[in-house]
């Protein structure tokens, strides 16, 4: 157990960090099952509007820190892709 006071907020700070990451990591996988799903019925407005919502999560997960730049824009690029493949 943390001795100090600025241990005991560093695990405080960590857990909430925790709980906010895990979150978030959550709600992207949401998004993506849904633009996979979308694509595998060949729904394109339903794909359109699910990539729209999952770039804005992703872009905010990124500019927050909870994932790496460099991964949300891969992620980004192949829901497009997908995306543009039931064109």
């Amino acid at each position: 157990m943390a001795n100090t006071k600025s241990a005991l907020k560093r695990i405080r700070q960590t857990a909430t960090r925790t709980a906010r990451n895990r979150a978030t990591t959550s709600k992207l996988k949401t998004l993506r099952k849904k633009i996979s799903t979308a694509v595998e019925t060949a729904d394109k407005e339903a794909a359109a509007t699910a990539y729209n919502t999952f770039s804005s999560a992703v872009d905010k997960a990124a500019k927050v820190g909870t994932i790496p730049a460099n991964r949300a824009a891969n992620y980004k690029s192949k829901a497009a892709k997908a995306i543009a493949k039931i064109a």
